[in-house]
């Protein structure tokens, strides 16, 4: 009996070991990332803007979501609308105040599978000082490509919010009725990631030995 006890314990520290090895964790890419955001301008067009520089870790276990996981921070004074004098008001107290909240950031509490080859993704998104609940909608990741010593994948995300639930309420009325900056904000994040390939083990498991003599001098 206690043998049978021994073989199960054993079993199972296996099968755990072996769930835990699919997990795989990158690091987010801040020059090939990207978050961009389309927000309603005097309510006849779309303003579109970007945060350039995006950082964070994703844990990604395709065989048990349950284990993956996503945390992500933005610099908000990265912010660019291609418009000077409009991001100097984003980043000011009417809108970002970057000086008090200078990052938002986003934490997952929950990863699932929407439909083959997309993702959900629940988690706690800060702006302004201010957590909220969202929901993002993934496509990916990618299948993995290697880029010297390291192995890329990368991923799309969109939710949209309401800017005014994170505190983001500055308006003024239109002569002729409506508002300039509308409420509802669509976001998009463009992710590249990378982690570090693995050593190659020489054939046989053998440590590789240096070039000697002339092979040495020949290698230079």
């Amino acid at each position: 009996m206690r043998r049978f006890r021994m073989l199960m314990v054993v079993a199972v520290a296996v099968l755990s070991a072996a769930a835990m090895a699919q997990a795989v964790q990158y690091e987010i890419d801040p020059v090939h990332s990207s978050a961009q955001f389309s927000v309603r301008h005097l309510m006849v067009s779309n303003v579109r803007g970007e945060f350039a520089k995006v950082t964070g870790t994703v844990v990604y276990d395709p065989k048990d979501l349950k284990a993956s996981s996503v945390e992500a921070t933005i610099d908000a004074t990265s912010i660019n609308t291609h418009e000077p004098k409009r991001d100097d008001q984003l980043k000011g107290p009417d809108f970002f105040d970057v000086t008090k909240y200078p990052t938002l950031t986003f934490k997952s509490t929950k990863v699932e599978e929407a439909s083959k080859g997309k993702l959900r993704v629940t988690g706690d998104l800060t702006i302004h000082g201010v957590t909220k609940e969202v929901v993002l909608d993934v496509e990916g990741p990618s299948p993995e490509a290697k880029m010297g010593p390291s192995i890329r994948s990368g991923a799309s995300a969109s939710t949209t919010i309401n800017r005014k639930d994170f505190g983001l309420v500055w308006n003024r009325v239109l002569e002729g009725g409506g508002l300039v900056v509308g409420d509802e904000v669509k976001i998009t994040l463009e992710i590249e990631m990378g982690r570090k390939a693995a050593a190659a083990k020489p054939a046989g498991g053998a440590a590789a030995k240096p070039a000697t003599g002339g092979a040495a001098k020949s290698a230079r």
